[in-house]
């Protein structure tokens, strides 16, 4: 089963990051093994590409923006909850939200301090995960993900006169929102989409009749892999103008990616950028642990998967953005190199470079 696997996954990256990689690696499939020696050697025997942006607290997640030619960063808060780790994501327990800026890259950076507090979203429970923030007509939205009373995840919106902050939720989350990371881009013709998903511990699983089921529900091998979802925003930016509907990524033949293909199907943390008169999402392949990327003429797909973005970071998950400011582009991603916990993450920038053909150049986080 699918799950299996992840665990599997799971718990060879905890080993790695615990230093306990030993005699289990022999049960392993050559695949995992020369993965998980492969995080192995990048946390231990190599240098690394950037250093941490946020030293005095734990931050993953960054979704970075240029608002008024400063670049401000969204990430989301990890905490030692102290809840054991799990398969579950449990640990991921969060509960508020800081925002950071600087002028640009390798400037001062500022932190903003509380942006949004768990506390004060009347229908949250638990785990306010990965956030991406917006602006329009004067106004800048933060919208969150967050585990409702009956400990399903929704997505939440904020509002600020302020891209620091601090963001008044909305009294309900967006009707008819489900699973995590939201991501919304802004067209250049004004109008604005969100993408939303993530399986396994971001529900996306349970969504596949429409209706929450408790359930995880999991294609095949060889189906079609789950989608991310899509939708068009309402002109206030606090609703969908219409249902979430599914983001279809395609391989070289046109034929959607399966469900058994790790190495490039959707996990979770979508995002989008336009570059050259072409729409770039990119996305976590989770359990492969790399940062792929499609390329369409639509914000509403289809994509087609071109490659890789980022080579596996230290630590099981990654999430990322993409921006450009001054001519230059970069990109933000985390690892655990403060920690060396999965849960504990720290915020990292690096530059990214388009080739001539349209591709984007591999990233490699950590040097001999």
């Amino acid at each position: 089963m699918i799950r299996n696997s992840y665990f599997k996954q799971s718990l060879i990256a905890l080993l790695v990051t615990s230093g306990l990689l030993g005699s289990c690696q022999s049960s392993n499939t050559e695949a995992e093994t020369n993965e998980s020696e492969g995080q192995e050697s990048a946390s231990t025997n190599s240098r690394y590409l950037s250093e941490p942006l946020i030293t005095d607290m734990y931050t993953a997640d960054p979704s970075a923006h240029v608002f008024n030619g400063k670049i401000y960063i969204y990430p989301s808060h990890d905490v030692d909850a102290g809840i054991p780790e799990d398969d579950t994501g449990d640990q991921y327990d969060m509960r508020d939200y800081h925002v950071f800026s600087m002028d640009s890259v390798g400037g001062k950076i500022t932190d903003h301090g509380v942006a949004l507090d768990i506390k004060d979203v009347p229908w949250a429970g638990r785990q306010m995960w990965a956030p991406d923030a917006a602006f329009k007509n004067g106004t800048y939205y933060f919208y969150f993900p967050v585990k409702d009373k009956e400990d399903v995840f929704r997505i939440g919106v904020a509002t600020s006169s302020s891209p620091a902050g601090p963001f008044k939720p909305e009294p309900q989350p967006i009707a008819n929102s489900y699973s995590i990371d939201p991501a919304v881009f802004k067209d250049d013709d004004g109008s604005a989409y969100m993408y939303v998903g993530g399986i396994w511990g971001g529900q996306l699983q349970r969504w596949s009749t429409g209706q929450y089921k408790p359930n995880d529900e999991y294609p095949n091998d060889d189906q079609p892999a789950l989608s991310p979802k899509v939708a068009r925003m309402s002109d206030d930016m606090l609703s969908f103008d219409g249902e979430l509907k599914d983001l279809q990524i395609l391989d070289e033949n046109g034929q959607p990616l399966l469900a058994g293909d790790n190495e490039r199907r959707f996990f979770e943390a979508s995002w989008m950028h336009k570059y050259n008169g072409k729409y770039y999402f990119s996305y976590s392949t989770g359990d492969t642990h790399k940062i792929v990327y499609a390329v369409g003429d639509s914000p509403l797909g289809p994509f087609t998967y071109k490659g890789v973005i980022l080579n596996p970071v230290q630590g099981w998950t990654n999430h990322h953005s993409i921006i450009e400011q001054n001519g230059k582009w970069y990109i933000f991603y985390h690892d655990i190199q403060m920690s060396g916990k999965t849960h504990l993450r720290n915020i990292k920038v690096t530059e990214l470079t388009h080739n001539p053909d349209g591709t984007i150049e591999t990233i490699t986080a950590y040097r001999q």
